[in-house]
């Protein structure tokens, strides 16, 4: 028998580190173009691959996609913001579980990292707000790899979002995106990135 190997780049082309880097952009005028349910599920199971602390996976994601699931989250944003979001196919909200911890068993077996967590609140909120941005960085990657264009937002009340959407407290929301096919011809120049020298130490 054959044993077929599969051999991974050194490295993404040009192309793909456009796609992901160079040229995507942050958005905020939509073309009407709808997003299907089977497209945000690709996009999730590529973005729950990256790393997180022991595995346990914080983030949890809320997809509006329906003008009445919308309505619900615009009088918690703030004024320049509403278009935005009204606009967009979906909206998500990246949320984080505070009991995350009680998947450990199923997550990370072969040590009991639920014990880590129990009974300490302060390690639970630094560990599910930090994984859970991390988990947020890597949907937007990941909706990006597979044609998206996103829109990344805060200012938006979160006492007013988790009141609407998490009202038994067990979700929190980290932030917002936006997500659909942006209008490119709406876009303004990029702005200026820090250069290495500024933003980085090598010891």
């Amino acid at each position: 028998m054959t044993r077929v190997t599969h051999t991974m780049p050194d490295r993404l082309d040009d192309a793909a580190l456009d796609l992901l880097f160079r040229e995507a952009r942050t958005h905020t005028h939509w073309l009407p173009r709808p997003v299907s349910v089977e497209l945000l599920r690709e996009v999730y199971n590529l973005a729950r691959m990256g790393p997180t602390s022991a595995n346990l996976a914080p983030a949890r994601f809320v997809f509006l996609t329906t003008d009445t699931a919308k309505a619900r989250l615009l009088p918690a944003l703030a004024p320049g913001n509403v278009e935005k979001s009204r606009t967009a196919p979906v909206v998500v909200i990246i949320a984080y579980d505070t009991e995350f911890y009680e998947n450990a068993p199923r997550l990370f077996p072969h040590t009991d990292a639920r014990s880590w967590f129990a009974g300490k609140p302060e390690l639970i909120q630094e560990t599910a707000f930090r994984n859970g941005t991390l988990q947020g960085a890597y949907f937007i990657l990941a909706a990006r790899a597979l044609g998206l264009d996103c829109g990344p937002m805060s200012g938006f009340d979160a006492e007013k979002v988790n009141a609407e959407f998490f009202p038994d407290g067990r979700w929190k929301v980290n932030f917002l995106c936006n997500l659909g096919y942006g209008d490119h011809s709406r876009l303004h120049p990029r702005n200026p990135r820090l250069d290495f020298e500024e933003a980085c130490q090598v010891l």
